[in-house]
């Protein structure tokens, strides 16, 4: 299937009608004069033609060389952003500048599309992270891993490493087709559908990087898998293709766009189509183009795809898709089963070919550059080439031999990787938090860590039915979904009683994606007023969760998220 210009009259006719109100900024409706400085910004220069600056003209001169607009615009097209000064508390997030946020020092996002790594891959990140880096490294909920304390004299060297390698930072972030997640078993799993590698190689190798791509509305997200765990969070992606086998044509993808989180939540819809192997490119393609085209401009934070596809519908998503862009109507297709296991892939498993492959929960993805390099020296000494990321802030390592699995299980936990951990532990991420991140009210990683360990203590021998996951915020921008969470958190200052602030956060409950334990997405419920500080976390998920065990249904194998949605609001505070 190939991409087409229609005629003239049937792009019209396909068309929605514009209703009578202030443009949106749609280039196919209102053309494509700037409606913000960011967009005049992006269309005077793209943010891809940023790297000959910072490699010729800002790694020699240094932080104040860098120009304004390409220190908060462009630098993001190729995985960079200022990280947040030392010292600077959350209460003066929304009143101080960016400029005076940010410390002379890079966030660094290494893109990794599918999550897949080789050791020697993994290796070099490792030691970019001890020589560049001061050791840090987080793997992210979105497959990458993040590298701080960068300093932009260094970039250049750091791109040459990568890139020897076959990795790099394009599009890392930016509005801009970000990491395409894949399933972190594609390939090697027993139970695997299809592997969808080459659907995301062909994605990558043709568009990642394409200048007709990297001006969209805002960040594009995109999800493949061929697992039946449907282990991708399809549901909040802009655009993701689930594995479905249809009854006449075999296996192939169900379609879905229009998720995301953010501070408001729509989860994706179903297109109703089958997409073969050999279409997913063009007609992720035709998506990606739709957004480019139709995506709203005028004000950013009504410039995700979500917008459009809750204003026009999945129908008349898919009917412009077709007409439009494809040129041909795809096939009408079953929806993917209920998945049948866990969609982390933590623990030990068998894979295809006989060998198994384990995975690992690092606290709320938190590593570092040593701990990288190790996980790449065990590999090595055990005959194994590969690892992946995945996207709940877990390591996945391949092709371990039978006899040589709990020797790696005990090597992995002396590094603080868990492959048997206790479920809370398993269930719990957390985003980058006020330690780096310039929008983030308070602290979330170290915050979530201790309350991980206090609560395994005073858990212990407490029988959890199922994970229960805990997924910690900074503020309201859900990088850590906390919507989508059995408890989620977000990061707000709190009275402290004495008339000033202490970190805390608001509590949503209950929601969560399609899993084995749930067979539909939904979001989690707030209670009015009840919020907790961060010194009050653990025992407030201590309170909730035995109420939880003493209250729930057994019989029926009621879960939190069922429990939650209908328990008293006194149960639940």
């Amino acid at each position: 299937m190939t991409i087409t210009t229609p005629r003239a009259t049937d792009a019209a006719a396909a068309r929605p009608a514009r209703p009578a109100t202030r443009p949106h900024g749609q280039w196919k409706i209102d053309g494509r004069t700037p409606l913000n400085a960011n967009e005049q910004w992006k269309q005077e220069d793209g943010g891809l033609a940023v790297r000959e600056r910072i490699e010729r003209i800002y790694a020699a001169g240094g932080f104040a060389s860098i120009d304004p607009t390409d220190l908060h615009g462009r630098f993001r097209w190729w995985g960079l952003y200022t990280q947040r000064k030392p010292g600077i508390d959350g209460g003066k997030t929304a009143t101080l500048e960016p400029h005076e946020l940010e410390d002379e020092f890079f966030m660094l996002r290494v893109r990794i599309d599918g999550g897949q790594l080789t050791t020697g891959q993994l290796r070099v990140i490792g030691e970019i992270s001890t020589e560049f880096a001061r050791d840090t490294a987080d793997l992210t909920d979105r497959q990458n891993i993040q590298l701080h304390w960068v300093r932009v004299e260094d970039v250049p060297e750091i791109w040459r490493r990568l890139e020897a390698v076959g990795l790099g930072t394009t599009e890392a972030c930016g509005d801009v087709p970000r990491v395409i997640l894949g399933s972190p078993v594609a390939g090697i799993a027993a139970d695997e559908l299809i592997d969808p590698t080459p659907q995301i190689d062909e994605i990558t190798s043709r568009f990642i990087g394409d200048e007709s791509l990297a001006n969209l509305p805002r960040k594009f997200k995109s999800a493949i898998t061929g697992h039946p765990s449907q282990d991708v969070v399809h549901e909040i992606n802009d655009i993701a293709f689930v594995a479905v086998e249809h009854p006449e044509l075999g296996v192939g993808y169900d379609l879905w766009v229009g998720g995301g989180l953010s501070t408001s939540a729509h989860l994706a819809v179903r297109l109703g189509a089958w997409v073969a192997p050999e279409q997913v490119a063009d007609v992720w393609l035709g998506v990606t183009s739709i957004f480019r085209d139709y995506g709203y401009r005028r004000l950013r934070n009504k410039a995700r795809l979500k917008y459009l596809v809750a204003d026009w519908g999945a129908e008349r998503f898919r009917e412009v898709l077709e007409t439009e862009y494809l040129g041909a109507p795809l096939p009408d297709g079953p929806a993917a089963p209920q998945p049948p296991t866990q969609g982390d892939h933590v623990g030990v498993h068998r894979q295809k070919d006989g060998r198994y492959y384990i995975g690992v929960t690092p606290f709320v993805g938190r590593v570092s550059g040593s701990t990288l390099t190790a996980i790449a020296d065990l590999l090595h000494r055990y005959g194994s080439g590969r690892v992946r990321t995945t996207p709940h802030q877990k390591l996945v390592l391949l092709d371990i031999e039978a006899q040589h699995v709990e020797q790696v299980v005990a090597e992995l936990d002396a590094l603080g990787l868990q492959a048997r951990p206790s479920l809370i532990r398993r269930g719990t991420i957390a985003c980058t938090g006020i330690e780096f991140c310039k929008l983030a009210i308070v602290e979330t990683k170290q915050t979530a860590t201790n309350a991980v360990i206090a609560l395994e203590s005073r858990l212990a021998g407490l029988e959890l039915p199922h994970p229960i996951s805990l997924h910690v915020n900074g503020c309201p921008n859900s990088c850590a979904r906390i919507q989508i969470a059995d408890i989620g958190l977000k990061g707000q200052l709190l009275p402290d009683g004495d008339g000033g602030q202490t970190p805390g956060f608001q509590v949503h409950l209950g929601g969560g994606l399609a899993s084995a334990t749930r067979e539909e997405a939904g979001t989690g419920r707030t209670v009015r007023g009840l919020k907790v500080t961060a010194d009050g976390l653990a025992d407030y998920v201590e309170r909730v969760v035995r109420r939880f065990i003493a209250n729930r249904d057994a019989a029926a194998d009621e879960t939190f998220a069922e429990w939650a949605h209908r328990a008293d609001e006194k149960a639940l505070r």
